[in-house]
Order: C-alpha cells, then structure tokens, then sequence
C-alpha cells in the first residue's frame, strides 16, 4: 500500500502563486508515477501534471502548460506542484495520484492511478 498527502493549498489572488506537496509514504517503490489532478464544484476530475520518478519524464495538461512546473525528491519520496499566475479557473480540490506500474510516458488518465490523497483546497479569487 502506499500513503499520499497533500499539502500546500490555500485561498490566494489572481496571479499569484501556491507550491503543493504530495508526500508518499509506504511501499513507496510501488509508486513510481504520481500526478495531480483537480476536481472543481460539479465539474468532472481532470488531470494537471504528473512526473515519472524514475525516468523524470512529465506530462502537463494544455491548460496549466508554462503556468505550472511539476518536480520530485526522491529522496524525500515527495513532489511538487509549482503553480504561478495562477487564475480564478484553477480553483478545485487537487488530489495527488500514484500510478504503480512503471512507464516512460506519464498516463493522463485517473483509471491508470491506483492510489490517491485526500486533496487540498486550492481556492483563487479575483
């Protein structure tokens, strides 16, 4: 099994910035893919970025793209979501996902992710 928390999130303005933490506890070996996805108020979950902590290889969503960078320690088994400019639009619940099947190519789908974080609240007002 493998543990993942997030944290960082928080009530920002338009433009700013926020650094989330997803941080993997566990069998961490069995989480080589993780990635975040958002879940707005009655929109459906959509995935943002995620990394390969083995090959580094990233994956970003068209809408986050030069906006937000996604990173990893592994020493510290935990990655980051550097998020700046942010806008109203990003305003969700972002969840860290862990994906135990190893790959190159980071996957954007949730049915590909086998574990999840309980989410924090990223909330960005104008």
């Amino acid at each position: 099994q493998v543990q993942l928390g997030e944290s960082g999130g928080g009530l920002v303005l338009a433009g700013d910035s926020l650094r989330l933490s997803c941080a993997a506890s566990g069998r961490t070996y069995s989480s080589p893919i993780i990635a975040w996805f958002r879940q707005a108020p009655g929109k459906e979950r959509e995935f943002v970025a995620g990394i390969s902590r083995i090959f580094g290889s990233t994956n970003y969503a068209d809408s986050v793209k030069g906006r937000f960078t996604i990173s990893r320690d592994n020493a510290k088994n935990t990655v980051y979501l550097q998020m700046n400019s942010l806008k109203v639009e990003d305003t969700a619940v972002y969840h860290c996902a862990a994906a135990s099947k190893s790959r190159r190519e980071v996957p954007a789908s949730s049915s590909d992710y086998n574990y999840w974080g309980q989410g924090t609240q990223v909330t960005v007002s104008s």
